[in-house]
């Protein structure tokens, strides 16, 4: 029983409900990148690649082996797909590019909010010689 209601205490900590908001948006917001590499991003370098799909380069070390006859696979092809590598890397330097402006901002927006506002300087008052100066004038007024 103790080790349930300690599971509680932690799972009710405001850090762990942050964190699970954040691992929930942050793969909403994957999905999102995700999409704009594969339908926007990725549609154009293969277009200037030649018109195929960047994630299916790869480098096949074994051929597939087909049955002449049944057209069945004997022996499915072995390759390295580094073109899905390749468009993994981009994905990964988007959201992390997205999240790096989304944490400026935010930064940016948070001094605004502790800056205080400076306050308005007092009118400056005469210096010190110049009071001197007056003391001196009103002195030899009385004299």
């Amino acid at each position: 029983m103790k080790l349930l209601s300690e599971f509680k205490e932690f799972a009710m900590r405001g850090n762990v409900v942050d964190m699970a908001v954040g691992v929930i948006i942050g793969g909403a917001f994957g999905k999102i990148v995700t999409s704009l590499v594969n339908d926007i991003i990725m549609p154009g370098i293969g277009v200037l690649t030649g018109g195929l799909n960047f994630s299916e380069y790869k480098y096949v070390i074994q051929k597939e082996v087909i049955d002449g006859a049944t057209s069945e696979v004997i022996t499915p092809e072995v390759a390295l797909t580094w073109g899905a590598f390749v468009q993994t890397i981009v994905d990964f330097l988007i959201v992390a590019f997205c999240i790096f402006l989304a944490i400026k901002v935010m930064n940016n927006m948070r001094k605004k909010e502790a800056e205080p506002e400076p306050e308005p300087e007092a009118p400056a008052g005469p210096t010190q010689e110049e009071l001197l100066t007056e003391i001196r004038d009103l002195l030899k007024e009385k004299k």
